[in-house]
């Protein structure tokens, strides 16, 4: 089962330096994932994006940031784990190592 787990927050809030201990212990849970063959992919994301959207067959193009900001996702993991208690207890983890914060986890369908 694949689940993608996300970070959310203002990313103007979280854009102070980190704690060199946190790095330490953020590499090696990564690391530990990466060997398990569990983390398939993570990375941070642009804070100010595009959207897009089909209405009517017109199609609408508009730059971020958006006013949402403070819920924006600006982080994700994709993890390949056996059930979704699995991929909390992974997200759990993440969070103790980090402090606090919020997010999301959603299971990835398809191939």
């Amino acid at each position: 089962m694949r689940f993608l787990l996300m970070t959310t927050g203002d990313p103007q809030a979280t854009a102070a330096p980190l704690d060199e201990n946190l790095m330490i212990e953020m590499g090696k849970f990564i690391e530990e994932m990466t060997q398990a063959g569990v983390l398939l992919a993570t990375g941070g994301l642009d804070p100010n994006g595009i959207h897009i959207k089909n209405s009517g067959g017109e199609i609408t193009v508009t730059d971020g940031p958006f006013a949402e900001a403070k819920e924006a996702v600006v982080g994700f993991a994709l993890i390949d784990v056996r059930s979704k208690e699995e991929a909390v207890e992974l997200s759990k983890r993440f969070w103790k190592i980090v402090g606090d914060g919020e997010g999301e986890i959603r299971q990835v369908f398809g191939p």
